[in-house]
């Protein structure tokens, strides 16, 4: 997943560092549009863009914020979308992974939100977020069930199916653990 070379996976300075044996509070955002497409970015190692990926937009909790507000300003960083609305938090996963030459164990809670504005650019890209994000999709449920590229959460297609039919969880859905 995008990082800073001395910063986040997220491709921000990293204010909320990775300390050893202790998770990085991250926030993530499932962003919808009216016709129920996820918004994904597509990111890869700085050093190898064969090593590839997509990923729902979000990042790390810096000092003093919370992580709704950390969730609304990586939005806005990664996809220059604002006056978007934060709904619940669908799910929650610890996940650890290599990127940049080092190892990030996080926590991430995925909240959901949806937008009529479907334009999306990298409002503030980071050296780094110009080596590693590639851009951004708009992913039908269709696309991604059928997707033979690499997906964060890796059952994002099974939990979006479930989350268009059911609506959102009456609490947050703790996914499984994921190592890379």
């Amino acid at each position: 997943m995008p990082a800073e070379a001395a910063g986040g996976p997220d491709g921000g300075p990293d204010r909320a560092a990775c300390v050893p044996g202790e998770l990085r509070r991250v926030a993530r955002v499932v962003l919808l549009d009216p016709e129920d497409r996820i918004l994904l970015l597509h990111g890869h190692e700085p050093e190898d863009p064969a090593d590839d990926w997509w990923f729902t937009p979000g990042g790390g909790v810096e000092d003093g914020e919370t992580r709704e507000q950390a969730a609304l300003r990586e939005l806005a960083e990664e996809t220059g979308l604002t006056g978007v609305e934060l709904g619940p938090v669908l799910w929650r996963r610890t996940c650890s992974f290599p990127f940049a030459g080092r190892r990030w164990d996080q926590d991430e809670w995925y909240y959901l939100a949806r937008t009529v504005r479907t334009e999306t650019r990298l409002a503030a890209p980071t050296e780094l977020e110009r080596r590693s994000v590639a851009g951004a999709r708009w992913w039908t449920l269709q696309e991604l069930s059928e997707a033979h590229e690499t997906v964060y959460p890796t059952r994002l297609a099974g939990l979006l199916r479930r989350l268009l039919d059911e609506g959102p969880p009456a609490t947050p859905e703790t996914l499984d653990t994921e190592i890379v």
